[in-house]
């Protein structure tokens, strides 16, 4: 089988191309509609429909109030009609009736609105950066964009969370209700100083960035933890990058300014909060949902934790009787970041501008869902398209903590001719599983370039040609991340790189190789990755170790360099097992390392 290999992409500044987009960007003018139907009943794909009527204007429904100047740009393009406090059944009401929909947090946007709007619904703007409160996938299934506003609060939001860290150190909040209930208490509410302390900035993303620059104005030595901060841009600032628990464990503050995803939930918790210093000082203006509050009323008693400053809760608002809420220790707000008048202003223009160039059938760079791709590409490209975002995910897992993720190099291998394989779909998939699990960001067709290269990912792709026959799209897909650190030593390649690869095997996702052991497991559930020395019995400790602990493998298989020497074993199992289950693995003589890859 002879190979040729060619590069053939590095990405450049976003543009979609108008075949997986909603409009070529200047196709339409301001007359014309735009709409994502269905073709049929359970094949979806994308069709442009052009009408023009008698009044030009679309309508948009703003349910929730925005600043003038939003307000200002939409009435230019557009008819407005400002309905707030709407109940579910006035807004479904409503709906059928709009062309775009503008929500804050308040507002729900659920499936059932989508269903009201009989598919003239085309773009929903939220005024913001969480889109929790509107229902993605029904958007996407009823051909609706959605857009967010993700930068124009970003000064606010690390202002507010100076404003809490000193207004904390100082006991602002205590002392102001003391001296308005009469009291003189100069003793009680001695502080403590923020210059020469440390501040571990979790999460070194747009509002953590500005928080570590004004932190360092103060005085205040940062630190950070974030895999995807560029170690550059951390250096420019003065910050150090380190590993998630360094940072908790040697701060004097701790920062909050991560997204709130399945990796991050509860990242504060018991067995975190034990791992601090004592007396360590938290501030929250990220997501309530990355503290365990209980935990925190715990630390909070035992004095692990001296003091707290949130504004932001699991439950907004929440309950009167809420502990935390009333513990003499907290200094509480409800969820004021971005409220400024210049940021609320921003956000209304933010917002303005991605909706209207929506409706105009431009591509908005902050839509948060993907337009319709026409139902036989999907087809064909399915397993290979769960493939690529499942090793985007694996290789990241094995970034180790503190390693900035900047270069990527993804290779497929083919024998189809060049121009008869569009990558861009695999592309985003890869972005998505590299960048979406730690991020807010939902990665799709639509932004995946343009978040990657916003974050500093440089993504290049590179062409295998093989010989053989072209009914299948891809033989293989590799992923390889440079310049990083790994958790898991193997899984360094040659070249010096972490490099995973993958197949699809009678239309099932396969890990196939890791660093340079061939492997063979199928890409459900987890997976255990572990090196030892290759000797008789070690797949039957390790089975018997996780059958004990009632953890069914689905899949197992080794890869080796030559017999007796060292080994990959590669499994895979259908639940996560315990930290102690994990530990008697690493504890048996011929394992030298193992890591654990959640999918």
């Amino acid at each position: 089988m002879a190979t040729a290999t060619s590069q053939f992409l590095t990405i450049p500044s976003p543009s979609p191309s108008p075949s997986l987009s909603l409009s070529s960007k200047s196709s339409l003018s301001s007359a014309f509609s735009v709409s994502v139907r269905p073709r049929c009943r359970g094949a979806r794909s994308l069709v442009v429909l052009v009408s023009a009527g008698l009044d030009a204007k679309p309508t948009v429904l703003v349910a929730e109030k925005l600043g003038d100047a939003g307000l200002t740009l939409l009435k230019d393009f557009a008819n407005v009609d400002c309905s707030y406090n709407l109940t579910s059944e006035e807004l479904c009401t409503k709906i059928s009736l709009c062309d775009a929909l503008i929500v804050r947090s308040g507002t729900k946007v659920t499936r059932e609105v989508f269903e009201s709007s009989g598919g003239r619904l085309k773009v929903v703007g939220r005024a913001g950066v969480g889109i929790d409160n509107v229902d993605l996938a029904a958007a996407t299934e009823f051909g609706c964009l959605v857009v967010n506003a993700p930068t124009a609060n970003t000064v606010a939001a690390a202002e507010h969370g100076i404003a809490l860290l000193a207004a904390m150190a100082r006991n602002v909040a205590q002392a102001d209700a003391s001296i308005k209930a009469g009291k003189w208490l100069r003793n009680k509410y001695v502080g403590v100083s923020l210059v020469g302390k440390t501040l571990a900035v979790l999460g070194f993303g747009k509002v953590g960035s500005e928080v570590a620059r004004r932190a360092k104005g103060l005085g205040m030595n940062v630190i950070a933890h974030d895999p995807y901060a560029p170690a550059d841009r951390a250096r420019a600032i003065g910050v150090e990058l380190v590993s998630f628990d360094e940072a908790i464990s040697t701060a004097d503050f701790i920062s909050l300014h991560m997204p709130l995803t399945p990796a991050t939930s509860k990242v504060l918790n018991d067995e975190t909060f034990a791992k601090m210093k004592k007396g360590v000082r938290i501030v929250n203006v990220a997501r309530g949902g990355v503290i365990d509050e209980d935990a925190l009323v715990r630390a909070l008693d035992s004095g692990i934790v001296a003091q707290a400053a949130l504004d932001v809760f699991t439950v907004e608002p929440p309950p009167k009787d809420n502990k935390l809420v009333l513990h003499e220790q907290v200094t509480a707000t409800p969820h004021l970041g971005a409220s400024t008048t210049e940021a609320q202003e921003g956000v209304a223009i933010e917002i303005a501008e991605a909706v209207v160039g929506a409706l105009k059938g431009e591509l908005a760079a902050t839509a948060v869902n993907a337009p319709m791709v026409p139902s036989e590409v999907l087809t064909e490209l399915k397993p290979f398209v769960d493939l690529a975002e499942k090793l985007g995910r694996l290789a990241v897992q094995l970034v180790a903590g503190g390693s900035g993720v900047k270069t990527v190099k993804v290779t497929y291998a083919s024998a189809r001719a060049p121009d008869d394989l569009d990558t861009r779909l695999l592309r985003a998939m890869i972005i998505k599983g590299l960048i979406e699990p730690i991020s807010s960001v939902f990665v799709n067709l639509v932004n995946a370039d343009f978040t990657a290269k916003q974050r500093g990912l440089r993504i290049t792709e590179e062409r295998v040609i093989l010989d053989g026959s072209p009914e299948n799209p891809l033989e293989f897909i590799q992923v390889q991340i440079a310049n990083v650190e790994s958790r898991f030593a193997s899984a360094i390649s040659e070249s010096g790189e972490i490099g995973v690869e993958g197949r699809v095997k009678d239309g099932i996702p396969h890990l196939t190789k890791v660093g340079s052991f061939e492997v063979d497991v199928s890409l459900e559930g987890s997976i255990i990755l572990c090196r030892q020395v290759d000797q008789p019995g070690m797949i039957g400790k390790v089975g018997s170790i996780l059958g004990q602990e009632n953890v069914n493998v689905s899949f197992m298989s080794v890869g080796r360099i030559a017999p007796r020497k060292q080994a990959v074993m590669a499994i895979g199992v259908d639940d996560p097992p315990s930290k102690e289950t994990l530990k008697k693995i690493g504890e048996i003589p011929a394992v030298e390392e193992l890591v654990f890859l959640k999918l």
